[in-house]
């Protein structure tokens, strides 16, 4: 199945108007009802294309793309699609918004709780207390979500400083008011995700030492070797946690001691005993913490993409920060750039075999998923797609891939009790430590679905950074798989049709009528990932470029041949078909260093008209 984002984004847009938007109301809700995160990521399904590709913005108007005003048509015209958009949002951050007075003075404290995204274990239900839990999915799809709110709010609002309506003012001041309090959400986004970071470290000969040696040491080399190796390839790292990182510190960790092994990225919400934030006046800056002090696999990644949308070009470039949020975004940023590094580092530790081939991973706690592999992989492409990526790294990337799309039943065959068909449906069940001491509720289960997804998402990252024809072949043929697999468990009938997500279609079991906005908004991620792809420009072939030169050589010495024999007031058709020979040469000399295959055909187009020219003369002359 090819994948064409323009297409499919607009499809989403369709469907999801008319599974949620009925009446010139919005209906919240899902498969699994509605909290601060399923509400996000259904809102994020419309905003986050509109405001990261270029040709579906919705902030001015009068530029509404016409198939995109014609899929939107449902909210209205094209200043009404402004307005509904405005009015979604209010309604958004009113419902996970709780107004205390202080002193006379009214304030907004966000609400990020993980509600019915959360279950007990031996499916016990959650308190009423653990039910209002943040986990780190709250804060990376709430950052993700104020920042798209407020490129289209200020952009919009631009536009209405330009009307002279009264109506216009009003909305212009609704969206300052807003404004305001997205930021309020922001803020505490960024706390969230700034004291949910944890640096663990262990001793080699403990259990968690010894799962971390299981994976890094894959040649049998003695441990001491092995500890002794991964504190020379990670001593930049260990040296910035424990110098650069000061803000909200993990408490009681040793990374002076060279002799234990550590590792570094997000737990699932506030960390026990995590240092307050001093500067910032929200509760969540200083309230307790719960969760484990080691990283867990998902929600670093899930922590890692929130903060490459704070830190992209377009957040920069549209200044959408104050004083506090950039001090915080410098210490996300910190943390994001030593994760990946670490990650990435360790995925490709030794000289041999890479521990992420050595699939399934086995985490600290010794637990082993494919799922895990697939997230170390996740990291790992973003770390490359950050940096100067080596195309050996990315040549050894693709079988990975390909193994893991095979492991997860992607583009296999599903055989009788597949284990396989859990990490789909319902999903990797993983155990929120620190959980349970909350109201003496039961241990809480977070279960994560998103395996085809993810892999998709990685594949196109690689893909876009391979400079190899063949590998990135590879990895496009197997993205276009992956997408057939998701396209098959997409709904084909009722209001929810063209949305996600229906896993009885490949793996059985009950049906489903309500839509996942968790599953269908990774999907349109995917999806803005290919978008940024197909507009980077196409890869350039060493080959193709001398073939372009030498036929463009060729053609440029034979027209100005032609041109010779030009009479000045020759106004008959060779002249113009000799212009527009000209034309193709010119045009090809300019595509020659980025479009080269575009080059040699324009090259052997103006050849071809050429040598008619030719011919003609050549007969002509014959003739006579």
């Amino acid at each position: 199945m090819r994948i064409q984002p323009r297409q499919q984004i607009l499809g989403v847009w369709r469907s999801l108007l008319t599974a949620c938007y009925r009446d010139g109301v919005w209906e919240w809700g899902g498969r699994d009802g509605s909290n601060s995160i399923s509400d996000a990521e259904q809102l994020l399904c419309l905003l986050y294309p509109a405001t990261e590709i270029d040709g579906f913005g919705l902030d001015k108007p009068d530029d509404i793309a016409d198939d995109v005003r014609a899929v939107l048509s449902p909210m209205g015209n094209s200043a009404r699609i402004g307005t509904t958009l405005v009015r979604v949002l209010e309604d958004y951050i009113d419902r996970y918004t709780t107004v205390v007075e202080e002193s006379g003075t009214k304030k907004d404290l966000p609400v990020f709780d993980a509600g019915s995204y959360l279950a007990g274990v031996d499916d016990a239900p959650p308190t009423a207390e653990q039910s209002r839990l943040d986990v780190v999915d709250s804060y990376s799809m709430s950052l993700t979500l104020c920042l798209a709110a407020l490129k289209f709010l200020r952009g919009f609002q631009g536009f209405l400083l330009t009307q002279t309506r009264r109506e216009a003012r009003e909305l212009a001041a609704r969206i300052d008011a807003l404004d305001m309090r997205i930021n309020t959400r922001l803020t505490a986004a960024m706390v969230g995700l700034v004291r949910s970071f944890v640096v663990n470290t262990v001793t080699p000969e403990s259990s968690e030492g010894q799962a971390m040696l299981s994976m890094l040491n894959q040649t049998g080399a003695p441990d001491q070797t092995v500890v002794d190796a991964v504190a020379r390839r990670l001593e930049r790292v260990r040296i910035r946690l424990r110098s650069d990182l000061t803000l909200s510190q993990t408490p009681g960790v040793d990374l002076y001691d060279e002799e234990l092994l550590f590792e570094c990225g997000w737990s699932w919400s506030l960390v026990r005993d995590a240092a307050p934030i001093d500067f910032v006046d929200l509760p969540i800056a200083a309230e307790p913490g719960y969760a484990v002090a080691r990283p867990y696999l998902h929600f670093t990644v899930v922590a890692l993409d929130g903060i490459n949308d704070l830190t992209s070009a377009r957040t920069r470039e549209l200044d959408l920060l104050d004083g506090d949020q950039r001090r915080l975004a410098e210490a996300l940023q910190l943390r994001w750039d030593l994760a990946q590094r670490y990650w990435s580092a360790v995925a490709r530790f030794g000289s041999g075999r890479w521990p992420l081939e050595d699939i399934p991973w086995r985490t600290s706690d010794g637990e082993e998923s494919d799922y895990f592999s697939l997230t170390v992989s996740a990291v790992l492409m973003q770390d490359l797609l950050n940096r100067e990526a080596d195309d050996d790294d990315l040549t050894r990337a693709a079988p990975i891939f390909d193994e893991l799309a095979r492991r997860g039943r992607i583009i296999s065959r599903l055989t009788e009790n597949d284990p396989a068909r859990a990490m789909h449906t319902p999903g990797v069940r993983l155990r929120l430590i620190g959980s349970a001491d909350i109201d003496d509720g039961p241990l809480l289960l977070w279960t994560v679905s998103d395996y085809a997804t993810v892999l998709l998402k990685r594949i196109l990252q690689a893909a876009r950074l391979s400079a190899t024809m063949e590998t990135r072949d590879t990895l496009l043929e197997l993205a276009q798989e992956t997408m057939e697999h998701l396209d098959r468990r997409a709904f084909r009938e009722g209001r929810v049709t063209g949305l996600w997500d229906d896993p009885a279609r490949i793996f059985g079991g009950p049906e489903i009528h309500e839509p996942s906005w968790y599953l269908t908004e990774r999907v349109v991620e995917c999806l803005v990932a290919a978008a940024r792809m197909f507009a980077d420009p196409p890869l350039r072939s060493p080959t193709l470029v001398v073939r372009a030169m030498e036929l463009l050589t060729e053609a440029e010495h034979l027209l100005n041949g032609q041109l010779l024999t030009l009479g000045g007031q020759d106004t008959s058709a060779k002249r113009t078909a000799l212009a527009l020979a000209q034309r193709r040469v010119e045009r090809a000399r300019r595509l020659i260093d980025e479009q080269p295959g575009t080059a040699l055909s324009l090259a052997s187009q103006a050849l071809l008209e050429l040598d008619e020219l030719a011919y003609a003369r050549h007969d002509a002359t014959r003739s006579r």
